[in-house]
């Protein structure tokens, strides 16, 4: 029977190419499901034998910690090299999506507030 080895939702589309990659390279009998039409399913890596997966779940474990490592030592190096991005550069990259999102905010804020001095005034 199969088992559950790595959920994919919100998972970044290199890590899952590397994980994929890791269970080829050790020869590690898995199917993949999707999110399906309406993205209600759950995406998921599944191991199919159940001899395989612990070991399975031993590289998934040490992939995961290297990247880990992997990770936080590019964004310091990033951050080191004033390459990181923040709100500024985004709002640099797409000043109209980020000026929308402001409008979004103040009238979320807004209506709110709107409905309750009305309702205030009965």
């Amino acid at each position: 029977m199969s088992k559950l080895l790595f959920k994919l939702r919100n998972v970044p589309d290199d890590e899952v190419a590397e994980v994929r990659t890791l269970l080829n390279n050790h020869h590690i009998d898995y199917y993949e499901t999707t999110a399906g039409n309406w993205g209600v399913s759950m995406p998921a890596l599944w191991v199919k034998d159940e001899h395989q997966f612990q070991e399975a779940k031993k590289l998934l474990e040490e992939y995961q910690e290297a990247r880990s490592i992997r990770v936080r030592e590019e964004y310091a190096r990033l951050k080191r090299e004033g390459k990181n991005k923040t709100v500024l550069d985004s709002m640099k990259e797409n000043p109209v999506l980020f000026i929308a999102y402001i409008l979004i905010v103040l009238a979320l804020l807004y209506l709110p507030f709107k409905l309750i001095m009305e309702l205030s005034k009965l």
